[in-house]
């Protein structure tokens, strides 16, 4: 094909976001538009000029992938919309990026690989940070061995997620599936098994909604395949946004504060590496494109968002029934 034509399914905040990059890649052409309200639809093109205003719209996107001329969609939806919007764009033969979390529970996480398998196409997990130059970085140290064996992870994030997302669908379970550890705090946990390579064996959670219906702070305790622990803090209900990442290993340790990379060798000598060092970066949206046209694999497959959901799943039931519970694989 000599451009992907791709098809947006929902075009809030994050939607601008892939929009303005697929605008940017020149292998790629926005060929459709879906969202059931046709104010956001009619900002997005007031956002974007470069949207053709002729470019076909839609209200339902199961119309749109029968009448559209498309090679792949984008779904940029509710969390618990996307489990069905998934599988039935894999079964009209679509190529998929979806946004995090890629479903809610464990089951449908399974259906999804399932599917993926059984149709062949290509699906992209919209997880940023596993392209992003730094955590590059820390997996392929940690895989290569120069820190030895992973034993203990430290991660932090907050933001002001309960009083930003007040009223809208974050905060209503049928929709958001889950609290801030579903959403934003989804990140962290990715990137957490991502760059390390552990796998969660036992989680001991405890959860604060505020008297939402969601969670909004959460601590985890963890503990993981081959004996590594860790502690992940999720704070909803910050003034600010502030994210840190810590991974001790055999023989040196990982800080990553907000966005920026220190290492600490064995001697105990901390450095930062050098812009040579670093592996190149990406994203999911260029990533996604190459991989339908055959130039790269995918870096953040679906099988990361099993891995994720059966941790996040694991802990929300450790929080309602106050016990120490193991992760399900």
């Amino acid at each position: 094909m000599a451009k992907v034509r791709v098809g947006i399914i929902g075009t809030g905040g994050m939607a601008q976001v892939h929009i303005k990059r697929l605008l940017q890649n020149p292998d790629a052409e926005i060929a459709a538009l879906c969202d059931i309200d046709p104010k956001a639809l009619a900002s997005t093109l007031k956002q974007h000029p470069q949207l053709p205003a002729t470019i076909p719209q839609f209200a339902d996107y199961r119309e749109m992938l029968e009448k559209a001329e498309l090679d792949a969609v984008h779904i940029d939806t509710p969390h618990t919309l996307h489990y069905q919007m998934i599988l039935d764009s894999l079964d009209a033969g679509k190529h998929v990026l979806c946004e995090k979390p890629m479903v809610c529970t464990v089951a449908h996480a399974h259906d999804v690989l399932r599917k993926i398998e059984e149709t062949g196409k290509v699906f992209v997990l919209a997880y940023q940070r596993h392209y992003q130059p730094e955590f590059l970085y820390i997996r392929d140290a940690i895989a290569a061995g120069r820190i030895g064996e992973v034993q203990f992870v430290q991660g932090l994030q907050c933001q002001g997620w309960l009083k930003g997302v007040a009223g809208t669908w974050r905060q209503t379970q049928e929709l958001s599936g889950g609290g801030q550890l579903n959403d934003s705090g989804s990140h962290l946990l990715a990137v957490i098994l991502f760059t390390t390579g552990l796998t969660a064996d036992r989680v001991c959670a405890f959860i604060d909604n505020f008297g939402v219906p969601v969670d909004i702070n959460s601590a985890l305790t963890i503990e993981f395949e081959g004996g590594a622990q860790g502690n992940i803090s999720v704070v909803g209900n910050a003034p600010t946004w502030h994210e840190d990442l810590t991974i001790w290993g055999e023989k040196g340790i990982f800080f990553m504060r907000n966005g920026k990379l220190e290492v600490c060798d064995e001697s105990g000598k901390r450095f930062t590496p050098s812009a040579e060092e670093m592996p190149k970066g990406s994203n999911p949206d260029d990533n996604f494109i190459a991989a339908v046209l055959g130039r790269e694999a995918v870096g953040s497959p679906a099988h990361w968002g099993l891995k994720v959901i059966e941790l996040t799943e694991a802990a929300w039931k450790s929080a309602a029934e106050n016990r120490i519970v193991k992760v399900e694989h």
